[in-house]
């Protein structure tokens, strides 16, 4: 796998010998100062070129950057539609296993560019001195954010009422339709709680990543444990244990921040004893 170094030189080179490039940025990951770097990391090259269709007419130009093994262009899909409006972007992973997502952009929507940017962003390339303040990468824009009482409301309310799909779904035996409601969007609640208890514990000071990759240094590893085991989900009685699983952590963790931000739980003896008859006369 080639190196930062040669990636970073290879992007730069590309940007520079293009007279359609003007300005050239890196995205994602690779900007993060609180990301342990990795050979898994992707490279976001975004460049803001005045001519779009000089490079759309073919892929060859693509070349450049080493053999594809694989590519996928989103904005040219029918099945996924696309949401990058003008934009366009290629996704492409080479023979020595790197990964570069390359977009281009208009040049004229730089601005709209930073203004919804995410804040993980470097400028490496400005031929034209379109950005006139200097531009520091951070992940602000993901630090957990300290729930409001609604919020916190909203999160149980839908724990559980979802809960009980996942139940209608073991008592049916109808098992791919409770695997699909505990993956989306009964167990995402609990994630968003014990998201929130880090934040608490952090003094929401922190990003946890994408799809909360990081939690597990932020919890005890008795909880890291139990939350996995609702990952198994081959039977009947290992989701109906999940479900018992992921109740007991979401009350555990609920009562924690509810007692440190002196917020209301609602009243769930009601769901509980249904759930509870529920496993009785379906288990």
């Amino acid at each position: 796998m080639r190196s930062k170094a040669e990636m970073m030189d290879l992007g730069m080179q590309f940007a520079q010998s293009h007279k359609e490039v003007r300005l050239f940025t890196l995205e994602g990951s690779r900007t993060n100062p609180t990301i342990q770097e990795d050979v898994f990391q992707d490279y976001d090259f975004s460049y803001f070129v005045t001519d779009m269709d000089v490079f759309k007419q073919n892929d060859d130009w693509l070349d450049v950057f080493g053999e594809r093994i694989l590519m996928q262009k989103p904005e040219d899909m029918e099945l996924f539609p696309a949401e990058l409006g003008n934009w366009f972007s290629y996704l492409m992973i080479f023979a020595d296993g790197t990964k570069i997502d390359l977009t281009l952009i208009p040049l004229n929507e730089h601005k709209a560019y930073f203004e919804q940017s995410d804040g993980l962003v470097e400028v490496l390339l400005d031929k034209d001195d379109l950005i006139p303040t200097s531009i520091t990468a951070t992940d602000r824009h993901y630090h957990i954010l300290k729930p409001s009482q609604r919020a916190f409301h909203d999160c149980c309310n839908e724990f559980w009422m979802t809960s009980t799909y996942v139940a209608k779904g073991l008592a049916r035996k109808e098992i791919l339709f409770a695997i699909d409601h505990m993956n989306d969007p009964f167990r995402p609640q609990l994630l968003t709680m014990l998201r929130w208890k880090v934040g608490l514990e952090t003094g929401f000071s922190i990003s946890i990543g994408k799809n909360d990759k990081f939690l597990k240094a932020y919890i005890r590893d008795d909880t890291w444990a139990r939350l996995l085991t609702t990952y198994n989900m081959e039977t009947y009685d290992s989701m109906w244990q999940g479900l018992d699983t992921c109740i007991a952590l979401f009350k555990e963790t609920a009562f924690s921040i509810k007692e440190s931000h002196l917020y209301s739980y609602p009243d769930d003896k009601g769901i509980l004893a249904y759930l509870e008859q529920m496993q009785r006369d379906y288990r």
